[in-house]
């Protein structure tokens, strides 16, 4: 292993990328490292605006980008979206499946709406999007799906459950995904962000931040950057021998 080497485990030049909730915080770090590496960026979010906006800023930076509107509780809109890709870049090489719904309701309240909404954007849509793109996966010679769920997967989790559920789900997924995909060639993992300070988190009470932010071992929120070297690791050939695995990236919250 010399130098060179090493810098090329990490070098996503010549692949593209596709990253739902890539407008804004997590999804739009990973966006900017996924183009810093090299790669072709596809953003997808629910508003047309934002797109637009994420496509330039990627442009600026010297990537070959692309701004989808999409809602992930939308089939159809799946299939726009990865036809979109493939009709514009000629494949698809890694699948971030970041866009969520952090919807909230204590349980003894939910509601047949918020339950269907929460697992419409949080598991059917990242599930269906995967499927949708099979294909373009399997003919890719570097495959990679990372799905971002959460530490509240493997947490008590009171007042966000349908949101914590939904993310166990997807970890479920993911190891089922890893076994079936295997033989296509196709690596999936999941990166477990723990309390980092987007929009998603702010929106929470004042006092709930404080005690994310306290029950971590590193007691603070991870900037949105820091989520960017395991996506980059989960999606590079850096982990190439990794598939079917949760990486934890939580500043010591779940195993505290």
């Amino acid at each position: 292993m010399d130098a060179e080497r090493l810098r090329s485990l990490f070098d996503l030049s010549g692949r593209t990328a596709l990253v739902t909730g890539g407008t804004r915080g997590i999804g739009r770090a990973i966006a900017e490292g996924f183009a810093a590496a090299g790669a072709n960026v596809v953003v997808a979010s629910r508003k047309p605006g934002p797109c637009a906006e994420t496509e330039a800023h990627l442009k600026e930076m010297g990537a070959p980008a692309l701004g989808v509107p999409t809602h992930l509780g939308d089939l159809d809109a799946l299939d726009a979206l990865v036809t979109r890709t493939v009709d514009t870049f000629g494949g698809l090489d890694v699948l971030v499946n970041n866009a969520a719904n952090a919807l909230a309701l204590p349980l003894g309240s939910l509601t047949p709406e918020a339950f269907a909404k929460s697992q419409e954007v949080n598991v059917r849509g990242p599930v269906f999007l995967v499927q949708r793109a099979l294909e373009h996966l399997t003919a890719s010679p570097s495959a990679s799906v990372v799905n971002v769920v959460s530490a509240g997967a493997f947490m008590f989790s009171p007042y966000v459950s349908m949101y914590a559920a939904a993310k166990a789900s997807m970890v479920a997924y993911t190891r089922s995904m890893a076994a079936e995909f295997a033989p296509r060639g196709i690596r999936v993992n999941a990166l477990a962000p723990g309390t980092v300070d987007t929009d998603m988190v702010r929106n929470n009470p004042p006092e709930f931040q404080a005690a994310m932010e306290q029950a971590a071992l590193q007691k603070r929120m991870a900037d949105p950057d820091e989520m960017v070297g395991p996506a980059l690791f989960l999606a590079s050939d850096a982990s190439s021998f990794v598939t079917g695995q949760v990486l934890i990236a939580d500043g010591g919250l779940v195993p505290r």
